[in-house]
Parts: C-alpha cells; sequence; structure tokens
C-alpha cells in the first residue's frame, strides 16, 4: 500500500472515528457484533444494559459507519459495516497482547 499523505481534515476525521472506540460500551457492542448480527434487545441482555442504553449507542455507532442494520420481520439487526471494523478491533486487541 501506498504511503497515505493525509491533509488536516482527514486527520481531524480520523480522530473522530478513534472517538468511536475510546467509550467502553461502544467498544462492548462492537465485540458482539463481531460474533454474530443481533437486535437491540439480544445486545441488551448480552451486555447487562436497557434497550435505551443500547439504543443510543448504535445510533451512535451507524452515524460513524460501523456499524449497518438491516430489517428482519418486525425488527432491526445490526451488523459490523465491514471487515475494517473487524481489523481495528482486532489489531487494538493484538497491540493490547503485545504490551
Amino acid at each position: 500500500m501506498s504511503e497515505l499523505q493525509p491533509n488536516d481534515e482527514m486527520l481531524y476525521d480520523l480522530a473522530d472515528l478513534f472517538r468511536m472506540f475510546a467509550d467502553s460500551t461502544r467498544v462492548r457492542v462492537l465485540n458482539e457484533l463481531r460474533k454474530k448480527e443481533m437486535g437491540v434487545t439480544e445486545l441488551a441482555g448480552e451486555l447487562g444494559m436497557t434497550t435505551s442504553a443500547i439504543s443510543h449507542q448504535l445510533r451512535t455507532l451507524k452515524d460513524s459507519r460501523l456499524i449497518q442494520s438491516r430489517r428482519d420481520g418486525k425488527g432491526i439487526l445490526y451488523s459490523l459495516a465491514d471487515d475494517h471494523v473487524r481489523t481495528i478491533l482486532d489489531m487494538g486487541m493484538e497491540h493490547l497482547i503485545e504490551s
């Protein structure tokens, strides 16, 4: 891959992206979604949180394009937006293990 020469706007956007990973609840949600697609109620149960709190985090993660959603009958299922998100999580874990 060629060496990127990011401009200031790209660097600000990158900082905003990493802010999404600075919240432990959001990271826990992302970790659950890396296992499988889930709805709000299932996520809330897995994380021991209210559906309202999970919905708020899902909205934030979706606005940041880290997750995606699809309608499944009357419910909505959430999953990671793409493999880049999985890679970011994996690389962060590898860094922690090696440190």
